[in-house]
């Protein structure tokens, strides 16, 4: 690995929420509310937590697919949210997307060949036989016969339907793609097949991931490092087999004690947390975890504590850390 290829900096994702006096948003729901991270060249990033906690909107603001309310990413070095509509057009040959749904994300009134080559032709990359030959190699190169490209979406299998996908991520050559839980609507066999499959395309293509996932078992598989999110915010950041080994923030704790496991003779300290999540329109004082963490104490109620090194490459945002002091 080389150095930071996507970096991103106290990302905002606020949405208006009603109307109130003058047309005004009478709230605003943070979905995302001041995330910062980097992504080497060449490494599977995770981002993980609970069902809306926001990492979603993270992958796709990073991709101006949802436009960011402020902060800052850079791919490469270059400012992506200070770029025109042509300047973006052309980044995002190198910055591409896997999707959740198999189903959903491929339109059934084109052809396979005419989905993965659709952006080959829109780039003027390829046309014609050349087009054709690049769809088929790109087939094959998913598992999938290249005699497959005249077929349609509803004839394959969810396991088939995201090979496709994925290979219209790829017919681009992009340097970084973000999987949007892009195994999580598959059977548990046909996961293995897919995630394996990624691993081969990244080591061959040096591709590097945002991985994006709620199921542990796949983000301890495949990434490298992970951060974990709770309620638009990041709580903990570390190489994954640190944060595996030895999870330093409460909720991190908690999400690994409820990771179901395949041993099972195999043990864990239960960590059971009380409530629910908050709403991110009304995101409590203090640290947003306080009202459900089974270690809250004084500040946490009051003051947000901030990221604390606790070790090389890692940052935990705990009051339960000495550093970690108010912002």
């Amino acid at each position: 690995m080389s150095g930071t290829l996507l970096e991103v900096r106290d990302l905002r994702v606020w949405f208006p929420v009603g109307a109130g006096l003058f047309g005004r948003p009478s709230a605003w729901l943070r979905a995302v509310d001041g995330v910062s991270f980097e992504i080497r060249e060449g490494e599977t990033f995770a981002l993980v937590g609970e069902s809306g906690c926001g990492k979603t909107t993270v992958g796709r603001s990073v991709l101006r697919l949802v436009e960011p309310t402020s902060g800052e990413v850079r791919f490469a070095g270059r400012d992506v949210l200070a770029l025109g509509r042509g300047e973006l057009r052309r980044l995002r040959r190198n910055m591409q997307l896997v999707f959740q749904d198999p189903y959903a994300s491929l339109n059934p009134r084109l052809d396979v060949g005419e989905i993965v080559g659709e952006a080959l032709e829109a780039h003027g990359i390829a046309r014609g036989r050349e087009r054709e030959a690049r769809v088929a190699a790109l087939l094959e190169r998913v598992g999938l016969p290249a005699s497959y490209r005249s077929r349609y979406p509803h004839e394959f299998s969810g396991g088939q339907r995201q090979r496709i996908g994925i290979a219209r991520a790829l017919a681009l050559q992009p340097r970084f793609v973000v999987c949007d839980e892009a195994v999580s609507a598959l059977d548990v066999s046909i996961q293995a097949q897919i995630l394996n499959l990624l691993r081969d395309l990244q080591a061959e293509f040096g591709l590097t991931y945002l991985f994006i996932s709620h199921d542990l078992n796949v983000v301890e598989h495949l990434a490298d490092r992970v951060a974990v999110m709770y309620l638009g915010r990041i709580v903990e950041n570390a190489p994954a087999a640190e944060l595996f080994a030895d999870p330093k923030h409460p909720y991190t704790r908690a999400l690994l004690a409820a990771n179901p496991v395949p041993d099972p003779e195999a043990r864990r300290e239960p960590v059971v947390l009380e409530g629910e999540v908050p709403s991110p329109l009304a995101p409590p004082a203090g640290c947003p975890f306080h009202p459900r963490c089974p270690r809250a104490f004084g500040p946490c109620s009051s003051l947000e504590p901030s990221a604390v090194r606790v070790g090389e490459g890692r940052e935990v945002v705990c009051h339960l850390y000495p550093e970690a002091g108010a912002q």
